[in-house]
């Protein structure tokens, strides 16, 4: 493209009213601005300078590939999403996954929902105008159904610029293996895709429809699946930290897929302008750890998956791996890897039956393993230091003065100490993140229309809130964005950091007493996070108010919850559901004594 041979050209753009022109590989012009491309040519001076067989090709090729371009192919939304899933399981792959992963069992998955979804390998999709299964006459038609049929390919996109072209000249596109795109009698004017005004209005029991945060879903049922050493935690920061594609992935599509009207609510995250509140934008937008963790069930029993693999000790899954993982990273003594090491033993969730996903069974056992981990790890400091603002704190004193009289000994864990050094560095992470997220740009580069007629207002105003964030950019100074870090399981490493007190070796000798051969907590008490549970019928297990409980308590979870970006409550309820377990005798005299009370 030569910009500076199309100066002769002073007619306004039809789109912007910008003179602004330059010329394209075919010789057509196209304005800078907002990239619309005319039908005028440039007018050659010299007939010496080239072959008019040439040009007439030239010619014929530019105004087919404008054409295309402009109208866009056919396309449906389920290769929208297979799209966006093959750029995830690619992301997955680059942070170390095994390539079986979007090979077999990714690909699997998604060729299973395009079945059962009605979608193709089906005699009768589910598309038709009046919500009736239809047969020859959809645009979705099955091919070759005596035959077995092969499986679906998510190696579809993205073209390469060879294939991109060799392809331009197709207009019967085949994406989906054995299925035929015929052309429609009407073309949709309130979506890019064909069928997305269809797509939207399908409802009713057995249907589940994809969505961005389905695509997650996909991802951590793959993960899990293979028992990849990804929880779902770790799979929610690498999308905040844009590792994997999530926010605006939109934008990445090949140029034929054309994206407006119905089809930005299955695929834009960012928020319109209308909302109350800025910071409900933002805590909206990423995605939410209940939410793609309820999905992720329902996809499994939507999809009639088989029992998982099994999570046996030698898995990263298993709760005494977790544990070990997470009292790293919290900074905690590595003794305590014994004390969860025995609860996990004493409740029983280490066994593979527990442990293990088995979504086709009556009663579904579903285990969030990093939630659970950190959840015994919030008990066991309990029965350590109670953490009533009063136990902990003496224990600490002893802690504090064992270390300044004994420098032989090794360090006795001071929590105290402990817990003004991770006070001061979550709060400077929290800081960081909200930076961040205020910060963060939510509107994508290639801006979003609902109509064909809107185009060229949107692009005219997305031309505007660019020159006003550089020109504000400039008046602030801000500094270039920093270089993004590599991806890790560890958010915290005390290891090598030398500003800090690493408290992985100090000893618990100070809050451990001797009885007989086996050691004992000094600590003798134990209070219950929840007294009483809520009934079956109710959404949640039992309600946390911090105005309820010690502010140690409150630090312990909030720490924690940080890490693994969960509320404080879901973290509490797991606590409270694991308390269930170890101290059922007392559940079990509560509930006895309530009865009698009442007869």
């Amino acid at each position: 493209m030569d910009t500076e041979e199309a100066r002769d050209f002073n007619e306004r753009c039809t789109q912007c009213a910008a003179v602004s022109w330059g010329i394209t590989d075919e010789g057509t012009y196209y304005c800078t601005s907002c990239l619309n491309v005319t039908e005028r040519h440039k007018e050659v001076e010299s007939i010496a300078d080239f072959t008019p067989n040439t040009k007439i090709q030239a010619i014929n090729r530019g105004l087919k590939k404008k054409r295309k371009l402009e109208k866009g192919l056919e396309w449906y939304i389920c290769e929208g999403f297979q799209y966006i899933l093959y750029q995830q399981a690619e992301a997955l792959l680059s942070l170390g996954v095994c390539p079986k992963l979007k090979d077999e069992v990714l690909h699997n998955f998604w060729k299973r929902y395009l079945q059962k979804s009605k979608q193709a390998y089906c005699r009768r999709p589910i598309y038709s105008n009046d919500n009736k299964s239809v047969g020859s006459d959809s645009y979705l038609s099955l091919s070759g159904l005596d035959s077995e049929p092969e499986l679906l390919s998510i190696h579809r996109y993205p073209f390469s610029e060879s294939e991109a072209e060799s392809h331009s000249e197709v207009s019967d596109r085949l994406i989906l293996p054995n299925i035929k795109f015929t052309q429609s009698e009407t073309t949709s004017v309130c979506s890019g895709s064909v069928d997305g005004v269809e797509y939207s209005r399908q409802k009713g029991k057995g249907i589940l429809k994809m969505t961005m945060p389905m695509t997650l879903a996909f991802c951590y049922l793959s993960l899990l699946w293979q028992r990849e050493a990804i929880t779902l935690s770790d799979l929610l920061r690498f999308v905040e930290d844009g590792h994997i594609p999530y926010i605006n992935i939109h934008q990445n599509f090949p140029e034929e897929m054309k994206l407006y009207g119905q089809d930005i609510k299955f695929f834009a995250t960012e928020r319109s302008a209308s909302d109350l509140l800025f910071f409900i934008r933002n805590t909206c937008s990423w995605p939410i750890y209940e939410d793609i963790y309820e999905k992720m069930i329902e996809l499994a029993k939507f999809l009639d998956l088989p029992r998982f693999p099994d999570v046996t000790e030698n898995c990263f899954l298993h709760p005494n791996m977790l544990c070990m993982k997470y009292l790293m990273e919290a900074n905690l003594p590595d003794e305590m890897n014994n004390l969860t090491c025995q609860v996990i033993r004493m409740t029983g969730i280490g066994e593979v039956n527990f442990l293990t996903f088995d979504p086709i069974t009556e009663k579904t056992k579903t285990v969030k393993y990093d939630v659970q981990a950190v959840a015994i790890i919030v008990v066991v400091l309990k029965l350590l230091f109670l953490l009533n603002d009063n136990v902990e704190w003496s224990l600490s004193s002893l802690a504090q003065e064992h270390n300044e009289n004994n420098y032989e000994d090794g360090p006795c864990f001071d929590f105290r100490k402990w817990y003004q050094i991770m006070k001061k560095v979550i709060d400077e992470k929290q800081q960081k993140q909200e930076e961040f997220r205020a910060k963060y740009q939510w509107k994508s580069e290639k801006p979003l229309y609902y109509s064909s007629g809107d185009r060229s207002v949107v692009y005219k105003r997305r031309r505007m809130v660019v020159n006003l964030q550089k020109q504000f950019s400039v008046l602030v100074d801000s500094a270039s964005n920093p270089e993004k870090k590599k991806p890790s399981s560890f958010q915290l490493n005390w290891t090598e950091d030398q500003n800090t007190t690493c408290f992985h070796r100090h000893s618990l000798q100070k809050i451990l007493q001797k009885k007989g051969k086996s050691l004992t907590t000094l600590n003798s008490l134990y209070w219950l996070s929840t007294q009483k549970f809520c009934k079956s019928y109710c959404k949640h297990v039992t309600t946390y108010e911090e105005s309820n409980f010690s502010m140690s308590y409150q630090f312990v979870l909030n720490f924690f919850s940080f890490l693994l970006r969960i509320k404080a409550s879901l973290l509490h309820e797991e606590v409270s559901l694991f308390e269930k377990r170890l101290f059922y005798k007392k559940y079990e005299n509560k509930s006895k004594a309530s009865k009698s009370k009442k007869a």
